[in-house]
Formats: structure tokens, sequence, C-alpha cells
């Protein structure tokens, strides 16, 4: 890339950009989708971590929901099953 170079009046350098190549935009994508592609293959990568700890995590609780109120409903768990499925069953 050829430039200009000019200096304020207390010595701050600016570039004046002159020409960019109409392959810079492609360089910089294909830069991007090369490290996601990196990171998406690393196993020890952070971003992978958080995502699965946030899906675990999700998923402990919902289970966890469930055993507590099939605990609670006791004996009833089944009755108000059958009343779920039918509430759904109505919305198909």
């Amino acid at each position: 890339m050829s430039h200009d170079v000019f200096e304020t009046k207390d010595g701050l350098k600016l570039r004046k950009l002159v020409d960019l190549k109409p392959t810079t935009a492609k360089e910089y994508q294909d830069a991007m989708l090369h490290r996601v592609e990196k990171f998406s293959k690393r196993q020890d990568s952070p971003f992978n971590d958080f995502i699965e700890n946030t899906v675990v995590q999700g998923l402990r609780f919902i289970l966890d929901s469930k055993v507590k109120i099939d605990n609670m409903l006791g004996e009833n768990k089944e009755k108000v099953q059958n009343i779920i499925e039918k509430i759904l069953l109505a919305g198909l």
C-alpha cells in the first residue's frame, strides 16, 4: 500500500491512504474464517469450554427440576403427565 505522510503542528504523523488492493477484504475474510476454523477444532478452547459448560449446566438444571417436580407430584405424576399430553396433542 502506498501512502503519503503528513505531520501536524504538534508533531502527530498522519498517513493518507492512496490506494487499496481489491483483494484486501477477501484476505481479511479468509483470515477470520481460518481463525474460526482453528478455534472450532481445538478441544481446549476457552470458547468451546464455556459453551460446553453452559449446555451441561442447563441440562443439569432441567433434569434436577424434573426430578424435584416428580417427587412433589408423587402418585399424581401420571395424571399430570396425561393432562399435559392431552394439552400438547390438542395444540397440534
